[in-house]
């Protein structure tokens, strides 16, 4: 328990102590004030730091937001036993050992029953109003905490994906503006060919910049565009080989993967025309491959696998499928996943997050009026009972609410159960 519980006992103790004193001790004198302080002190602690210990034990074994049923039940079992055998221990501190109004044997022949038995309902009232307090504060934070990780963890993941998707190289561009610039003095005719190819390329870009899948047929196409450029800036240097399965196309990838990985193969290979850097795509099962013969550049910076990482981030958004990556000394292959349909992943918007809060809100409400309800009738029926036994003991009319509302009760945490 922490130090702050430990105070507000030591207050209860205090004020129940002087209430009982002032009201109930006929003979006001030191030595029954420090008793009466002191057996106050003994029941509050005994049972409210009995009863915190064992709440926390369950907390750490068993918490509410892991296993909520079979907490429950673990609860009721468990403050039951542990409180009659504190009421008992309590009680028997207080009539045979302070006091001393009764012997050992007294005590258990039956005299102090219905003490014990009022004492039992009344610590275990207080040890339900304390384990659903400590159950209602453990969903709350759990309930909040899930509704900001899933704000947080969609923010993320939207910005990371956006930013994922907008990283065409800016090398590529400048390159290509390089070569354009070169083109329009020497090949005119190039040049415009050369200028519509990067205006589809970047419309594409631009298409896809919203979308989280393309079809292979699409990637494909564009990657030929892409292709189209780079064999214009190496020409000789450079050739391309497509053998995608026609039963594939209408398959999908992440968008401008193959972009990011053709220029990695020219980014990390030699390609000269006497060596020529030779790159393959096509479809082997369930994956579209990458392939390029391995004519390792030396690179005076160490690549930081930002291409490669990004394709691989941007597949795990997406799917449980893994890119695989294999290298040889001849070649070097990366395989895409290929997925058959769009998997569901909606974007979680701050109306929706909201939404969300509210559900968790409510259900907290619920949980407070079921609660609420548990600790009325644990409240009640035994003020019922007593009531009932103290004014008349032939006819115990105590069963009729007790079962009535028990029943209700008894409902109430199977709807509840069943709503989570």
């Amino acid at each position: 328990m922490k130090r702050k519980n430990f105070i507000t006992l030591a207050w209860i103790s205090f004020g129940t102590s002087m209430f009982f004193f002032f009201a109930f001790t006929s003979e006001k004198t030191i030595n029954n004030f420090l008793l009466t302080v002191l057996i106050s002190f003994m029941y509050s602690f005994v049972l409210g730091a009995g009863n915190g210990l064992i709440n926390d034990i369950l907390n750490k074994k068993f918490p509410w937001s892991e296993a909520t049923t079979k907490r429950a039940i673990i609860s009721i079992v468990t403050i039951l036993i542990a409180n009659v055998i504190l009421v008992y221990f309590c009680n028997y501190m207080n009539f045979v050992v302070f006091q001393k109004a009764a012997t050992t044997e007294e005590y258990f022949s039956g005299k102090y029953n219905f003490i014990n038995w009022f004492t039992i309902n009344v610590a275990l009232l207080i040890s339900a109003f304390l384990h659903a307090k400590g159950f209602m504060e453990e969903l709350k934070k759990s309930s909040k905490k899930e509704v900001v990780e899933q704000k947080l963890i969609a923010k993320s993941a939207n910005a990371q994906f956006e930013s994922l998707k907008n990283q065409l190289d800016p090398h590529f561009l400048f390159n290509s503006l390089n070569v354009l610039s070169s083109l329009i003095d020497e090949n005119p005719v190039q040049a415009q060919k050369f200028t519509a190819s990067m205006s589809k390329i970047y419309r594409y870009v631009l298409e896809q910049k919203d979308k989280e899948l393309v079809t292979i047929e699409d990637e494909i196409e564009f990657a030929k565009t892409y292709c189209g450029l780079l064999k214009t800036r190496f020409e000789d240097s450079v050739n391309f080989i497509f053998n995608i399965k026609e039963g594939d196309l209408r398959k999908f990838v992440v968008p401008l993967s193959l972009q990011l990985l053709l220029e990695n193969c020219i980014k990390h290979n030699l390609a000269t025309s006497s060596k020529p850097l030779l790159i393959r795509i096509f479809t082997e099962g369930d994956t579209l491959c990458i392939e390029n013969n391995l004519q390792i550049r030396e690179q005076i910076k160490e690549s930081a696998g930002i291409g490669l990482a990004n394709i691989v981030q941007r597949y795990s958004l997406l799917t449980k499928k893994n890119v695989f990556i294999e290298k040889s000394e001849d070649y070097f292959k990366v395989k895409l996943p290929v997925l058959s349909e769009k998997p569901n992943t909606e974007k979680v918007d701050a109306k929706n997050q909201d939404k969300a809060y509210e559900r968790a809100k409510k259900r907290v409400k619920e949980i407070k009026g079921f609660y609420g309800n548990l600790i009325s009738y644990c409240t009640i029926i035994p003020f019922l009972i007593f009531v009932n036994l103290y004014t008349q003991n032939k006819y115990h009319w105590f069963w009729w609410p007790l079962l009535g509302w028990g029943i209700g009760v008894a409902s109430s945490i199977t709807r509840w159960q069943k709503n989570r």
